[in-house]
């Protein structure tokens, strides 16, 4: 009786299982078929089948067992998916026992693991298909209900708060563990979760830029700091790549246009100047797209990015490049030129590109990290002659002052407190027709042509540019913007402005392409705002009532949801409970090096001298608050080891072997028969 499955592999995107029942012996093999279940990968079949063994086979079962001790009669389930294709149905997998188990009991009903299809008969030679070294890690965790993590859960999430950072939990998880990027994975999962990766980040990346001596030195090492970011930026900033680079990344790989600048590796027939003028065209047009895409930044990373400004800034205040070069080390150095390198690696191609596109993309990422470092002595920074050469075509100040640009933008956008910056960042300018605020009578005589400024501080316009503003919107009174419906003013390109007590300012922009370009920029500025509208009129007052929804009120609130304006932050799909379980798992198989840290500490308070070499691993700042944070993390752990000790001894005396939650999976009861058989034929 073949009773059900579950979780059988989808195939090219479907899953009509069914399920061949076989009695295979000596000289038989009888073989019957149940019903293809459609569109499903648990099936329920449900169906039983009669196989007739005679006198003569069951003397032979006798004989062979007794007699030679070997196991020649089995019976074989294998499942296949009906295929519509010309190949035929796929396997997905097959399973074999003996007779014998029929031998002590009737009946025998259990779960088991589907094995790969067992290649005994195959006549190809292992020999001709050469070897593969792997090396596999497998890691299985048990998460329990959220409540038994709650005592090392607060005691990371509470990190950020900790002074200093280095006694903190989360910062002593990067010292105990053997890299940095296992600590960092699930710290920046969990932090990300629960809304505090932007403060715990920036606590340690101040403490790092406290012990940074050299500004051009600033996060250039794989600490925890560099290694929290990388992996932010990889999780909140897959879609901002996907919409900056996918599309010119794509054409690269499809166009195929030679760009070899080496003039030793240049092929018969190509151009050295036509490939620098290819190579030209792709970084220019890949540089531009990067300065122009601050307004998709998503915000976790802005806020990111504005911390380790203040921070670089306040450290090294007689180097004014190191606000950017604080920046650009991660966003161009660790987020833009890898992806442009490897852009499967990023989710951009589905596979590595080929040989050509390879070295065409290296090109590239070459120059456009060059080019976003900011640094000085641009030619130097080239060991090959032909790179020094073909930069000398962005060798102008328009690219230095655009990376600037871009950098000042992101890294601003953020704040909380936009009069912390000395001098305002100019965002955007440029004439627009805006409508008078506060009349009561609407025509046309009050829409009047206006220059208008964005910075980072302020929105103001002005008769010209140049004058004196006529009026000026701080950034934390913009509430919303949106687009304003058309039959409103009977005028196309329109968006507004909506300001506290229901003043709104109604804006006409000059196309489809500078209204939205205006949106953007102005909801990405306002973002953070704490009173951001929810909802809003998508049509203007008029005659007394509301365009849209009809009320007659005017302070009536909004009857449309207010648009998520850019895809700024990502909603990621984080399990924090199975986050916190893996970090115990890693201060579980590093409880050595926490106890040694222990150690560390006590000799620190005890000991003024020099420190002792195995001690001096550990960034240890205040050896009496970092002794107290690891006293709770092994008091933590402890207790979760025995939650678990417990867990497996219960699971061990409930489960029944061959149940659903542990089927019989054995593989070695298939290479035993095959040996079997193989020595039954050879002594018949």
């Amino acid at each position: 009786q073949v009773l059900e499955c579950q979780g059988l592999p989808i195939v090219n995107g479907q899953c009509d299982p069914y399920a061949t029942v076989t009695l295979a012996g000596p000289s038989r093999s009888e073989a019957k078929k149940t019903k293809v279940k459609k569109k499903t990968n648990n099936p329920h079949f449900d169906e039983v089948f009669y196989f007739e063994v005679g006198w003569d086979y069951l003397f032979l079962i006798f004989i062979y067992y007794e007699s030679f001790k070997i196991i020649c009669f089995y019976y074989r389930v294998d499942l296949w998916n009906a295929s519509n294709l010309k190949f035929g149905d796929e396997f997905l997998g097959e399973l074999r026992l003996p007779l014998k188990f029929l031998r002590q009991s009737s009946s025998y009903e259990a779960w088991y693991f589907l094995q790969p299809r067992d290649n005994g008969n195959k006549s190809l030679k292992p020999d001709d298909l050469g070897s593969l070294r792997l090396n596999v890690v497998y890691t299985e965790d048990h998460v329990f209900s959220s409540d038994y993590y709650s005592p090392l859960r607060d005691l990371l999430l509470k990190s950020a708060d900790v002074e200093p950072v280095s006694a903190s939990a989360a910062h002593i998880l990067g010292e105990v563990c053997r890299e940095k990027q296992e600590a960092a994975i699930p710290l920046v999962r969990l932090f990300l979760h629960y809304g505090r990766i932007v403060p715990f980040i920036s606590a340690i990346a101040n403490a790092e830029v406290k012990r940074t001596q050299d500004p051009n030195t600033i996060f250039r090492g794989n600490s925890l700091t560099s290694k929290c970011i990388d992996e932010t930026m990889k999780l909140a900033g897959m879609h901002y790549l996907q919409v900056t680079l996918k599309p010119i990344i794509d054409e690269i790989c499809q166009v195929h246009k030679p760009c070899e600048i080496d003039p030793v590796k240049l092929k018969d027939g190509e151009n050295l100047e036509n490939n620098r003028e290819n190579l030209r065209q792709y970084v220019d047009r890949i540089f531009t797209v990067i300065t122009k895409s601050g307004v998709s930044c998503p915000t976790v990373m802005c806020d990111i990015f504005f911390s380790l400004r203040e921070s670089a800034a306040k450290r090294f205040q007689g180097d004014l490049d190191v606000r950017y070069t604080a920046v650009s080390s991660f966003i161009f150095l660790r987020f833009f030129a890898p992806a442009i390198l490897s852009p499967n690696l990023f989710q951009l191609t589905p596979h590595h590109p080929d040989p050509q596109t390879s070295r065409t993309l290296t090109l590239i990422s070459k120059t456009i990290q060059t080019l976003g470092s900011l640094s000085k002595s641009k030619s130097a920074n080239f060991k090959e002659s032909y790179m020094a050469t073909f930069y000398d075509y962005f060798n102008e100040q328009k690219y230095a002052d655009a990376v600037k640009n871009f950098l000042d933008l992101i890294s601003s956008s953020g704040r909380r407190d936009h009069k912390s910056i000395e001098q305002p960042i100019l965002l955007k300018e440029g004439f627009m027709i805006k409508r008078a605020q506060g009349r009561k009578r609407f025509g046309m005589k009050n829409f009047k042509k206006r220059w208008f400024r964005l910075t980072n501080h302020e929105f103001t316009y002005q008769k010209s540019k140049g004058d004196h503003p006529l009026c000026s919107i701080p950034i934390e009174n913009i509430l919303a913007v949106e687009r304003l419906e058309e039959e409103s003013f009977k005028m196309k390109n329109m968006f507004q402005v909506i300001q506290p007590e229901r003043r709104v300012l109604y804006i006409q922009a000059n196309n489809c392409v500078e209204a939205k370009d205006w949106i953007d920029i102005l909801t990405k500025v306002s973002q953070c705002n704490k009173k951001r509208l929810t909802v809003y009129h998508p049509s203007a007052y008029l005659n007394g009532h509301w365009l849209c929804c009809k009320a007659t009120a005017d302070n009536t609130p909004g009857c449309t949801p207010c648009t998520g304006g850019l895809p700024a932050n990502i909603q990621l799909d984080i399990d924090g409970d199975r986050e916190t379980e893996r970090i115990y798992s890693l201060f579980n198989l590093y409880m050595p090096k926490l106890e040694k840290m222990q150690e560390a500490c006590g000799s620190k308070s005890v000991y003024d001298g020099p420190e002792e070499e195995e001690y001096s691993t550990f960034i240890i700042d205040d050896p009496k608050e970092t002794y107290k944070t690891l006293k709770l993390i092994i008091e933590g752990v402890g207790t979760l080891e025995q939650e678990h000790a417990q867990y497996k001894r219960d699971k061990f005396k409930k489960t029944k072997y061959g149940s659903q939650e542990h089927p019989i999976g054995d593989k070695s009861f298939q290479t035993y028969i095959r040996q079997q058989s193989e020595i039954s034929a050879h002594s018949i």
